[in-house]
């Protein structure tokens, strides 16, 4: 606004220049004496002037007046247009300039706006602050229980592995017994003829829908068969098939524990020993 103001003042001050300078219509001395007193007025002055050479006629006052005279013609016709096309030229810059000091001053208006709205900034970076110390003790408290759950975690997944050995190895120690049995079984009636007619009598009686007086030879032999074998596994060291199995097992927890990374492995024996 004060760019505006100096130029609106600039303008008003070169207009009143302008009318200063604009002979007066009314005549010579103010109105006192018409203007066509100047013309013998000038050449008294003239005579005289050049009489006694205070004015000298040669080809450089000749270009001077030349030029003067030529100033004065394009004063009188061309003036206003001169006048007019340089005014509208510095409206035009003076518009220009006057947007582009809006900008500016709009560019001022919004820093003065973010700056304002930035006065609370110290306190939201304390407040940052305190919430993420609040998140570090958290983590802290986070990290001082997650090795435990690591570790529960771990050891299930171990008793997992455990069941599912323990549970193949059973159903192929059952498969292998039942296989045993049978032949077993086979065999003592192959070599008594007593226990074929027995369980053939079994079987007839069975099928008529009769009681058989005597236990079932077949079921009987199974079931010494397996109460034999009890007894002797209940009496006999582990052999090297159980250590074969026993070894296969604890290679397949060490890798396990090896490929995701536990805290723990197996020695030999099968016992876990703590890495960290």
């Amino acid at each position: 606004m004060h760019s505006r103001t100096i130029h609106a003042s600039s303008c008003h001050k070169d207009n009143v220049r302008i009318e200063e300078t604009i002979p007066s219509e009314n005549g010579l001395f103010n109105g006192k004496f018409s203007e066509w007193y100047a013309l013998p007025i000038g050449i008294v002055a003239a005579i005289p002037a050049i009489k006694f050479e205070w004015y000298v006629v040669n080809e450089e006052t000749q270009l001077a007046a030349v030029f003067i005279a030529f100033c004065v013609a394009v004063y009188n016709s061309g003036g206003d247009t001169i006048y007019k096309f340089l005014d509208e030229r510095s409206q035009i810059i003076l518009k220009d300039h006057n947007k582009t000091e809006d900008k500016v001053v709009e560019a001022l208006q919004l820093k003065l706006d973010f700056l304002k709205a930035n006065q609370n900034m110290v306190h939201d970076f304390e407040n940052i602050n305190s919430i993420r110390e609040q998140a570090y003790a958290n983590l802290s408290a986070a990290g001082a229980i997650k090795p435990k759950h690591d570790l529960r975690y771990q050891i299930e997944r171990v008793l997992n592995m455990i069941v599912s050995e323990e549970a193949s190895s059973t159903e192929k120690t059952k498969l292998a017994l039942m296989d045993e049995a049978i032949s077993a079984v086979m065999a003592k009636f192959s070599k008594s003829k007593q226990l074929k007619k027995s369980a053939l009598d079994a079987a007839i009686a069975t099928i008529h829908g009769k009681k058989f007086t005597d236990e079932d030879p077949v079921h009987v032999s199974f079931v010494q068969f397996f109460k034999e074998k009890a007894t002797v596994a209940s009496k006999a060291v582990d052999g090297p098939e159980e250590t074969s199995q026993r070894s296969a097992l604890i290679s397949k927890l060490n890798t396990l524990c090896k490929t995701e990374g536990f805290f723990f492995e197996f020695d030999t024996s099968g016992k876990p020993k703590m890495l960290l």
